[in-house]
């Protein structure tokens, strides 16, 4: 395995997408919100990518696993806190759907991989 084959994955790229849209996202966000809720969504957000890459800098199958399964937590952490800029007002009902589309398709292709991983 090429040591960058990550960066080819669809679910890495589509991750990496994540991130740029929430980091668009957040400059729309009041310049009071800059080191709180947005801080927090730049973070999570960028930790699913990351996670994935991390993943497959590991040797084993289980650490490559266990590392999609904490970049589907921040998912799931990402998903809340735009939720939460949603209810906020920072974002509208529309992009919050945009987002939960991106974030479903990015779900069902950790499983995916999660589940090719484990017939390994």
């Amino acid at each position: 395995m090429e040591l960058f084959y990550y960066r080819r994955l669809e679910v890495y790229q589509c991750a990496k997408s994540l991130a740029i849209n929430v980091n668009d996202c957040i400059k729309k966000f009041p310049t009071d919100e800059r080191f709180s809720l947005s801080s927090q969504l730049r973070r999570s957000s960028t930790s699913i990518m990351f996670n994935i890459a991390e993943g497959f800098g590991r040797y084993s199958v289980n650490e490559r696993i266990r590392f999609l399964e904490i970049a589907n937590g921040s998912l799931m952490e990402t998903s809340s806190q735009l939720e939460l800029a949603e209810a906020y007002q920072y974002i509208s009902k529309n992009e919050l759907q945009m987002f939960d589309e991106q974030i479903l398709s990015i779900v069902r292709q950790l499983a995916s991989l999660r589940k090719s991983l484990l017939k390994e």
